[in-house]
């Protein structure tokens, strides 16, 4: 998995500067998947602290920053490229803080109102999806979110190569060059999928509730659960 991690981290930086404006040529659903999201995420908190495992960009938590300017932000990427691309989009915000670090290693010092990932967990293999999950738990405050924005095996192989089909036919037809299309289609070598029910119940496992998937186009999902 070392190995794995590098090469993660190795193709991500390579694309950072274009990551963003391929979202949409790469994602058949991407308004739908944020737009789900961030409206997902509610908390009590005018000021919440938010934890974005695998931030890359900073994406996702642009939304969220949107949504709830005092958000106090953490974003976690093995991808140092990835983080300065953040940096740049958040330059004029000094609540973020920024780690180029592995999100299954690092020592994490505080507790969470809400914890968001998107297109980054499907990286994991089962057993480190179930201990994440597991982690989170134990640093989220009473009442946080946990939602994640990601990808999904399919529960059949018909339905696995169904979806897989229907995202090349996209990407085919989407704009992107064929050497973006082949980078696109390289990285999905590094894919650890595992089933949508599977990660339910994982979720579950570790002691959240409500866990469930919210949103769900072929195997792009947003999952939801809740410490309470």
């Amino acid at each position: 998995m070392m190995n794995d991690k590098f090469d993660i981290k190795q193709q991500f930086n390579n694309i950072s500067s274009k990551y963003d404006e391929q979202r949409k040529k790469l994602i058949p659903c991407f308004e739908d998947l944020y737009g789900t999201a961030t409206a997902l995420a509610v908390t009590k908190n005018d000021s919440p602290t938010v934890l974005d495992l695998g931030a890359g960009t900073g994406l996702l938590s642009s939304f969220i920053l949107q949504k709830y300017p005092k958000s106090k932000l953490t974003l976690i990427d093995l991808s140092e490229g990835m983080l300065e691309i953040a940096k740049t989009r958040f330059s004029v915000h000094s609540n973020i803080k920024y780690f180029a670090s592995d999100y299954m290693q690092f020592e994490y010092s505080e507790k969470f109102d809400l914890v968001i990932s998107s297109l980054s967990l499907h990286h994991l293999t089962d057993n480190e999806k179930q201990e994440l999950f597991q982690k989170l738990y134990s640093i989220m405050n009473p009442g946080s979110i946990f939602i994640n924005v990601d990808q999904v095996l399919g529960t059949t192989e018909y339905l696995d190569n169904l979806y897989k089909a229907d995202w090349l036919n996209y990407i085919h037809n989407s704009g992107l060059d064929q050497t973006e299309i082949s980078s696109a289609i390289e990285r999905t070598k590094l894919d650890r999928m595992s089933t949508l029910d599977q990660q339910l119940q994982w979720l579950t496992d570790a002691g959240f509730s409500d866990a469930d998937c919210i949103y769900k186009y072929n195997n792009f999902v947003v999952m939801f659960a809740r410490k309470i």
